[in-house]
């Protein structure tokens, strides 16, 4: 079984001051972006200390990337769902095929009653919970179609993934082209326009980070980052949605995706959704990106 990503660390830190290390488009991002300053108790890096990974080292990981036959991503809904939830995967798989810039395909639900009792438990709060590597590799990894280059389970159950830890978002391979995250610590959705809103931003963000680390994607100690790692909800409200200019080369270099095109997609998706605040990055990304 590979290493999955949740506490391990990468290769080496990086100066983010030094544009050397990223191809000429996205050097034009660079001021756009915040370093990432030191961590408030808590957080992740304050318990997880990682070295961080510029794109230079990325390449060097021989990633995960899209060929010829695999260039699906596939969204694994599992468990029961209410008709909201399902709304927000639908929105989230929407997302996920602009921001990836790849076909994305949500598959039928898959009931969860199997779960051995060695995969379960009930959770710090008393909820239930199931075990990360029992859905990644007992659950998803059977059902990852010939034409998937990554397949990403969603969950309204909580998750935790083994000894020593409470709960978790989230996990994914960094080869095993796995994931999953769950939707249970995000709000109810059903309390009002705001809530599903923020539901929605909350989900769309671990989504697309869990599927960064499916692309070989560490986490980032760079800038304040998408693909930074967090520790609780807290930490995780305050990241962006977009990735930093590393993290961005190294997105666009395993899906074959347009930095400009992908912005126009996605202005155009947080227009259509209400997201003001992720419309005006991704405008300043765009003009950046023509030089003005």
């Amino acid at each position: 079984m590979a290493a999955l990503w949740l506490a391990a660390g990468s290769l080496f830190a990086a100066d983010p001051a030094d544009r050397t290390m990223l191809p000429p488009d996205f050097r034009k991002l660079v001021h756009l972006h915040t370093p990432l300053g030191k961590p408030l108790p808590g957080d992740w890096l304050s318990e997880h200390p990682e070295p961080g990974q510029n794109y230079r080292q990325y390449l060097r990981a021989q990633p995960v990337k899209i060929d010829a036959k695999r260039r699906v991503i596939y969204v694994q809904p599992l468990g029961e769902l209410s008709a909201t939830q399902w709304k927000i995967i639908d929105l989230t798989a929407r997302h996920m095929a602009v921001y990836f810039d790849l076909p994305v395909k949500v598959r039928d639900g898959v009931a969860l009653d199997a779960v051995p009792r060695s995969a379960r438990r009930a959770g710090p709060l008393g909820s239930q919970q199931i075990l990360t590597t029992y859905l990644l590799y007992d659950v998803l990894r059977p059902r990852l179609p010939k034409d998937a280059v990554v397949i990403i389970g969603l969950t309204a159950t909580d998750l935790w993934p083994g000894e020593g830890w409470n709960y978790v978002f989230g996990q994914a391979s960094l080869s095993d082209r796995v994931g999953v995250w769950s939707i249970h610590r995000y709000g109810n959705p059903d309390a009002g326009e705001a809530a599903l809103r923020l539901c929605l931003l909350r989900t769309i963000k671990t989504a697309t980070h869990e599927t960064g680390h499916m692309f070989s994607m560490a986490h980032c100690t760079l800038y304040a980052c998408n693909m930074c790692g967090c520790n609780h909800l807290p930490e995780s409200d305050r990241r962006p949605l977009e990735l930093c200019p590393h993290c961005l080369a190294k997105l666009c270099y395993a899906t074959g995706a347009d930095p400009a095109r992908r912005f126009e997609k996605l202005i155009q998706f947080y227009q259509a959704n209400g997201m003001k605040a992720e419309r005006e990055f991704c405008e300043k990304s765009r003009e950046a990106l023509r030089g003005k």
